[in-house]
């Protein structure tokens, strides 16, 4: 019990600490990195939660080959030239709008405790011969499936644009 909560931890702070750094971090190649720590840590969240499926399918799938591709995108990209360009347009007065909001959402639910949350009784009944993979796989093929096939469109859209960029440059 204690090395589970142990660990918990120690993969929350991996994917909170991954997460701050992603978005911190000048270097793209060091962004990348830092999400590579932040999809590990939710890997071993996942597998603390016997979603073994979700454990292998976050590390080859996303730790392997997403973030794989990320950092040869950033690579074919010129990032001398984007370094000297502005990045952002001084939204930070938005973001800290919408920190205040999501801190006073959380100090809310803290100061309400347990009866804030709002949990339906029903449950979801699953067959008994189902298991963890075919219960995904059904969700993810019947009520997910537009998001499912317009995330693999937006993906594929910048990695031809990204290719495409890269190749008027040399």
């Amino acid at each position: 019990m204690l090395i589970d909560t142990v660990l918990f931890y120690i993969f929350a702070v991996m994917v909170l600490g991954g997460g701050i750094l992603t978005i911190t971090r000048r270097s793209a190649v060091h962004s990348a990195i830092s999400l590579i720590i932040s999809l590990l840590g939710v890997a071993g969240l996942y597998l603390m939660q016997q979603a073994e499926f979700l454990f292998a399918v976050q590390i080859v799938l996303y730790v392997g080959g997403i973030m794989v591709l990320f950092l040869f995108v950033i690579m074919l990209v010129n990032l001398d030239l984007a370094a000297r360009e502005r990045q952002f347009n001084r939204g930070w007065m938005i973001g800290l709008a919408a920190v205040l909001a999501v801190g006073a959402q959380i100090g809310y639910f803290l100061y309400r405790g347990g009866g804030a949350f709002r949990i339906a009784s029903g449950g979801v009944t699953v067959p008994p011969a189902a298991g963890n993979t075919e219960l995904i796989a059904d969700t993810l093929f019947s009520e997910y499936l537009l998001p499912f096939e317009i995330t693999s469109i937006l993906l594929l859209v910048a990695v031809v644009g990204s290719v495409l960029m890269a190749k008027k440059r040399i």
